[in-house]
């Protein structure tokens, strides 16, 4: 068995025992930015169907290296609108809706012959200035704005907890994005997606509803050093 598969056994068994026995269905996305395609195509070999990345003109050419897979694309960092248009055209969900202007965009640029993008709309339940989102009390607006686009199917919520080693504080956080589902669904916008919890948190976002979790090193080991600034400029990653 590879490091790889190795790995994901451990999570799957941990998701298991994070779900005390609910039969919730809860989706792992493998988040596979700066890693290699093989990498992911080790996953995959492993039964991982679901990979997600944050930079655009990172995710493309793996796509085309794994072109032969059955995979399902998750774009999971902060998009800039000019970027809608790859986005719209070659993933399959896109976590970080924050605005609508974005959504708009996402929605014109979806083509027709393709299924509706799922999407989630990012909700900042951590307070923190560095992360997106909006703030809980303003996701029902911009989920009134995204549900009547065309193109676009709006599945749920999306959050990242403040990093922090104390399981009540994760949860607290993740609490709060559950409650935030629920006032949605109560003002007639059922949605089925609480996407929350990565390698660290991600029991604790469990215990609180997660349907999806994005776990990146805890699949794939330490991430490789981000790119510099001389490779952005060169236009290899976004």
């Amino acid at each position: 068995m590879s490091p790889i598969a190795a790995n994901l056994q451990a999570v799957r068994r941990r998701i298991s025992e994070a779900l005390q026995g609910d039969s919730r269905a809860v989706t792992l996305v493998a988040v596979s930015k700066a890693q290699p395609a093989a990498a992911l195509r080790a996953a995959f070999d492993a039964g991982c169907r679901d990979f997600g990345e944050s930079y655009v003109q990172e995710a493309l050419p793996k796509m085309e290296a794994l072109a032969d897979l059955e995979a399902s694309w998750h774009f999971i960092g902060r998009l800039q609108a000019n970027k809608a248009r790859d986005v719209a055209r070659r993933f399959g969900w896109v976590h970080g809706v924050d605005r609508a202007r974005l959504a708009a965009a996402l929605s014109r640029e979806r083509p027709a012959s393709l299924p509706p993008l799922d999407v989630c709309i990012q909700v900042n339940i951590s307070e923190e200035a560095s992360k997106g989102g909006v703030p809980p009390g303003e996701a029902l607006a911009l989920a009134r704005e995204v549900r009547g686009l065309p193109g676009l199917r709006l599945r749920g919520l999306m959050g990242m907890a403040r990093h922090t080693g104390e399981r009540t504080a994760q949860r607290a956080q993740f609490a709060l994005l559950r409650r935030t589902k629920e006032e949605i669904d109560a003002a007639g916008i059922p949605l089925d997606t609480l996407s929350m919890g990565m390698s660290d948190d991600f029991e604790s976002a469990i215990a609180e509803g997660a349907t999806l979790v994005r776990i990146g090193t805890a699949i794939f080991g330490a991430r490789p050093p981000s790119p510099g600034p001389s490779a952005r400029a060169a236009g290899k990653f976004e």
